[in-house]
């Protein structure tokens, strides 16, 4: 059951302004889905419920249940994030174990909410659930590292629901170089390589979001199937080695994949000692109880007035998916904004916002039906063109 109806009044009233808009009334109507979320993060967080609305003046979430029912975000892939630890057995032991547990946790939260929420495996099932007014629950894998040099672990962790995954994140590990680390393979390490072909074997999408350019290149070539990347930036709207450069995404488009974009770094993070100080706490919330929990959150919103994270806003975000639709194609571009993961612009703060990214394509003429692709369509037709 949904709890504290006052809060959900509120975050309704939040964005009742746009409530009889023209946006408003397609998004409401629209499928949409965010391809990467890292609220698995506060599932763990004592007395942190996903079927409450949390305030946003003490509580860092961007999105839970009724927040998602107030923005019309239908869904989207509940990520099992694994940071980045050695490459020894011990160091893939303690991963793998964390990962088991976080995908477990998702599967406990989403069943605990059945009256609103259900987990699905196909855009068949994403279809199924949205006719009867149930949100949608994807899993993903963000980082592989827990795989350790076991490629078989991707069998099991397609039985525990995993549909998407990546195989690398903000560091260099056994299967690939990441974007933000000094190369060690030159892309793709030689297990990187079968992770590639055990993912088309088991009918996987394959994210490349956090992976170097010649990762990405060497996915891009080995796959039998369209790749995605999940939430990543555009280079020419900030040149950043995470975000990706125009000419590849002509050759993703080309190769029939889709980049999810993201609002993360399109331009300075400012990460001050107080703020990192704040986030460290942050990543192991589930520690903290829930006053300290709340202190943590008014601090981050404290920072948030005086210090934004991001230096750039909504107009600057809006203006890099217009050009990425210029560029790919509106058959090629979807939505991750990495809610909850460091995701969300002053203007954009969380998904009860989204339907200010609808106007906006409205308002570029896009139509109906190209809206429509890039909120669910394409990450869909991805979905489905995987061979199982």
């Amino acid at each position: 059951m949904l709890r504290n109806a006052a809060l959900l009044g509120a975050a309704l009233i939040a964005v009742g302004t746009q409530a009889k808009t023209p946006a408003a009334d397609l998004h409401s109507r629209l499928l949409t889905l965010d391809t990467h979320l890292d609220t698995a993060l506060q599932f763990a967080r004592a007395g942190w419920n996903f079927g409450d609305v949390h305030p946003r003046d003490s509580d860092f979430s961007q999105l839970d249940i009724p927040r998602m029912q107030a923005g019309a975000l239908d869904g989207g892939f509940f990520a099992i994030y694994t940071d980045q630890g050695p490459l020894t057995p011990q160091g893939y032991a303690a991963a793998l174990a964390i990962a088991r547990t976080r995908s477990d946790l998702i599967d406990r939260t989403i069943a605990a909410h059945a009256d609103a929420i259900a987990p699905a495996l196909t855009a068949a099932d994403a279809h199924r659930l949205n006719a009867r007014g149930k949100l949608i629950a994807f899993k993903s894998i963000e980082n592989s590292y827990p795989l350790g040099e076991d490629l078989t672990l991707l069998a099991e962790f397609k039985t525990r629901g995993v549909r998407l995954a990546s195989p690398v994140h903000g560091k260099n590990n056994q299967f690939a170089d990441s974007a933000t680390d000094a190369p060690r393979w030159g892309g793709l390490s030689p297990l990187g390589r079968q992770w590639v072909a055990e993912m088309n074997r088991l009918g996987l999408v394959i994210d490349a979001s956090h992976a170097s350019d010649a990762s990405f290149d060497q996915m891009l070539a080995l796959s039998k199937t369209p790749i995605i990347l999940s939430h990543s930036s555009l280079r020419s709207a900030n040149d950043h080695p995470r975000n990706l450069d125009e000419g590849r995404l002509r050759q993703l488009a080309a190769r029939g994949g889709a980049m999810c974009v993201s609002t993360i770094f399109l331009g300075d993070m400012k990460m001050s000692p107080a703020r990192a100080a704040i986030f460290a706490k942050y990543e192991d919330g589930s520690k903290l109880d829930a006053a300290a929990q709340r202190e943590l959150g008014r601090q981050w919103r404290a920072l948030d007035a005086t210090e934004p994270m991001w230096d750039v806003g909504f107009d600057k975000y809006a203006a890099m998916v217009l050009r990425a639709i210029e560029v790919a194609g509106v058959n090629h571009i979807c939505f991750g904004a990495d809610w909850d993961g460091g995701g969300g612009l002053p203007g954009f703060d969380d998904i009860t916002a989204q339907v200010r990214l609808t106007a906006r394509l409205q308002d570029a003429g896009y139509s109906d039906a190209d809206i429509g692709k890039m909120w669910s369509g394409n990450v869909l037709r991805i979905l489905d063109a995987q061979k199982r």
